[in-house]
């Protein structure tokens, strides 16, 4: 399992730009899907973005498309989420998460994603 560290979160306004950093222990690109999820207080986890193992193929959900991407750095063993014009309803704890199979970035599910960060807060104001 690879260690991951989320960090870049608080709190912007609306409108404003963040990106989160996810760090990781070891090599994650050719090995691992990365993937942000996101929970909101009193509501289930949910797949925000994901990058295939390769990198060259990227999953953003509808609720955040167009405003949201997934990146990485290989150099640097890090992803990242950049958001764009966040909007109150993005404000959530975000948690980074590797998944070794692969299956990850076709399920969604959290299941197929073994390692996961210690979240980092987005409070996104009006």
């Amino acid at each position: 399992q690879v260690r991951l560290v989320e960090s870049g979160g608080g709190l912007v306004q609306a409108g404003d730009s963040l990106r989160l950093s996810c760090a990781a222990s070891g090599r994650i690109f050719s090995s691992y899907v990365m993937a942000w999820f996101r929970q909101a207080p009193g509501k289930e986890r949910l797949l925000v973005a994901a990058m295939s193992k390769s990198g060259r193929s990227t999953y953003i959900s509808d609720s955040v498309k167009g405003r949201f991407t997934i990146s990485g750095d290989n150099a640097k063993n890090t992803v990242y989420l950049q958001m764009n014009t966040p909007k109150p309803e993005d404000t959530a704890v975000y948690y980074c998460a590797a998944d070794a199979s692969g299956l990850g970035y076709v399920t969604h599910r959290q299941a197929e994603f073994g390692s996961w960060g210690q979240g980092t807060q987005v409070s996104v104001s009006s």
